[in-house]
């Protein structure tokens, strides 16, 4: 059995889900690990991470709370609402194929929205927690 860490090919799962949805890439300019300089807006950012064990004495397990933010510069909160219902429709209770792993679940915990301080920026962070187990 292996407690390898399951932060990356939980991303790249995540990463496919969210580029494969036709609605969503319709809205943005690009889903990103790493955003490049001067991307044009509304774009999401797949971010922080944390990861706590949940295996038993016959499998290795965990649960991951993964952050995903929405960029946009629109003023007001319509077009920064439209990609955090985006991401929930995708991710939350819908199966990842996850690279390695058997997903036990994948849940939509929080959402927050924020004006950032230049006050041009709207920001919203959506966090899911996702349960899951190593495939032997």
């Amino acid at each position: 059995m292996d407690n390898t860490d399951p932060v990356w090919p939980i991303q790249a799962a995540i990463y496919q889900a969210l580029t494969g949805d036709a609605e969503l890439m319709a809205e943005v300019t690009g889903v990103y690990d790493h955003v490049p300089k001067n991307t044009e807006f509304p774009y999401i950012s797949i971010g922080e991470a944390t990861v706590s064990p949940r295996g038993a004495h016959d499998r290795f397990g965990s649960r991951s709370t993964i952050t995903i933010h929405g960029w946009s510069t629109y003023h007001g909160k319509r077009e920064i609402s439209a990609l955090a219902n985006h991401l929930v429709r995708i991710l939350d209770h819908q199966p990842l194929e996850i690279e390695g792993l058997h997903t036990v679940y994948v849940h939509h915990a929080q959402t927050v929205t924020q004006t950032e301080q230049d006050n041009d920026i709207r920001h919203v962070a959506c966090r899911f927690s996702i349960e899951t187990e190593h495939v032997a």
